[in-house]
């Protein structure tokens, strides 16, 4: 069974950095997508980032362009965000999501297998 786990969350001041993990557990994830969810309440689950296990191929949403780097180490089946020059609007609960697909999409009900999530606060 495949099993997602995320940390590293928490409270950071405006212009700060988080390093978020994902730690993938229950099967071989070559052939996988991952990304990368953030979610406020009340709205939508959105696309932040997303990696092929298998390549080097990443993908981010505009809002976080140029901030946000996802990457993977293979030898510890982990998922990384890095996040910098954070803003108030980064705020959310974070959710890594695993598709067994090659292929990246930014729509969340195409992700089969999902973390319990992390909080990010960024204070201003």
């Amino acid at each position: 069974q495949v099993q997602l786990v995320e940390s590293g969350g928490g409270l950071v001041q405006a212009g700060g950095s988080l390093r978020l993990s994902c730690a993938a557990s229950g099967r071989t994830f070559a052939n996988y997508a991952m990304a990368w969810f953030r979610q406020v309440p009340g709205k939508e689950r959105d696309f932040v980032a997303a990696i092929k296990w298998s390549g080097d191929s990443t993908y981010y949403a505009d809002s976080v362009k140029g901030r946000c780097t996802i990457s993977r180490d293979y030898a510890k089946n982990t998922v990384y965000l890095y996040m910098n020059s954070l803003k108030p609007e980064d705020t959310a609960v974070y959710y890594c999501a695993a598709r067994p697909s090659a292929i990246v999409t930014m729509n969340p009900s195409t992700y089969n297998y999902w973390g319990q999530g992390t909080q990010v606060t960024v204070s201003s």
